[in-house]
């Protein structure tokens, strides 16, 4: 449970680092319009190409490091960062805020012209989660069953309100709040979005040593001297706040809060204090591996339209967890 020393710290970090922009410089180079890598020397292409990189290597990061949070707080290997509804109610939310139907006095029309999209997310996803949070809290303390359960039901009540909303309408867009993707956001709202994620990520790369013994019963946890309940509150506020974050300005990217804490067991073991920077850094790259792809997809002789990341990770999900468990039946 000690936490590691600070040159052991820093050399696990830079070689997070160093795997990263060794796969960002790579996709740098791939285009929408060609098959071939080339790196950009048009200032304008540059400047896209790395705003892309910079918003899916921020997204995919905090996913992963959320999803090594949330898989050990509630004692579930399936545990993904949306399980609280973060991603229902960011999505009901960003759906909510361009419905003219809400600008109809000026009053709703300034209160809603204060914020962009993305800060209506964010509000949505921290109120969800937050909620689920007091309503799963009793007596200061956070029972997993319990949060899993709520966090069930408030995805249940946003999905239902977002439909019923639709139906109305009869809103044939409904589906790009369904599926994640990498979306235009200014440098303020991804600077925001990334100091409210790096703060937050601190912390639990500051408490990864207690998330050794989260899976453990209370009595257990306290003989070692955690104490499990505020471990808790601690872990799954820290990792709400980055899903929040990263939902905000991406929409549900499914399954890289999933897959990247798995492979990072794989690589660095059980141990959190090894596991969160490697698994934030393999969810960095995973999905920036994973938008290159829908840009070198979408050149008119392979599929000829541009797919939404979150696809692509969809697709990568269900294989990943087939292959894991025949992997975990041959361990047996």
């Amino acid at each position: 449970m000690t936490r590691w020393s600070l040159p052991r710290l820093f050399a696990m970090v830079g070689l997070c680092l160093l795997i990263w922009l060794a796969a960002a410089a790579l996709c740098m180079m791939v285009s929408s319009s060609s098959t071939q890598l080339a790196w950009p020397n048009d200032a304008q292409v540059f400047s896209v190409r790395m705003d892309r990189v910079l918003i899916s290597s921020l997204v995919g990061a905090a996913l992963a490091a959320a999803g090594v949070a949330y898989q050990a707080v509630l004692r579930n290997p399936l545990a993904d960062p949306y399980l609280l509804g973060a991603s229902s109610g960011a999505s009901l939310f960003a759906y909510v805020w361009q419905l003219p139907a809400l600008a109809g006095t000026a009053a709703t029309m300034t209160v809603l012209s204060s914020f962009s999209q993305q800060s209506f997310a964010f509000i949505g996803a921290i109120f969800a989660v937050g909620l689920v949070l007091i309503v799963a809290g009793r007596r200061g303390t956070l029972e997993p069953i319990t949060l899993l359960l709520v966090g069930v039901i408030m995805n249940s009540i946003n999905g239902s309100i977002f439909l019923t909303i639709s139906e109305f309408r009869k809103d044939n867009r409904m589906a790009l709040f369904l599926i994640g993707g990498i979306q235009d956001v200014t440098m303020t709202q991804l600077l925001s979005a990334a100091i409210l994620a790096g703060l937050a990520w601190v912390v639990l790369l500051y408490a990864s040593g207690w998330l050794n013994v989260a899976p453990l019963d209370e009595s257990e946890a306290q003989a070692l001297g955690v104490r499990i309940h505020r471990l808790r509150w601690l872990a799954m506020g820290m990792a709400s706040l980055i899903t929040a974050a990263a939902v905000a300005i991406s929409g549900p990217i499914g399954f890289v809060g999933l897959i990247c804490p798995h492979l990072g067991r794989l690589l660095a073991g059980t141990d959190h204090r090894r596991l969160l920077p490697i698994a934030t850094a393999l969810g960095a790259v995973l999905l920036l591996v994973a938008d290159s792809a829908t840009r070198f997809l979408s050149n008119s002789t392979l599929l000829g339209t541009q797919l939404q990341v979150g696809i692509i990770t969809s697709f990568l999900g269900g294989p990943f967890f087939l292959l894991l468990l025949i992997y975990r039946r041959r361990e047996k």
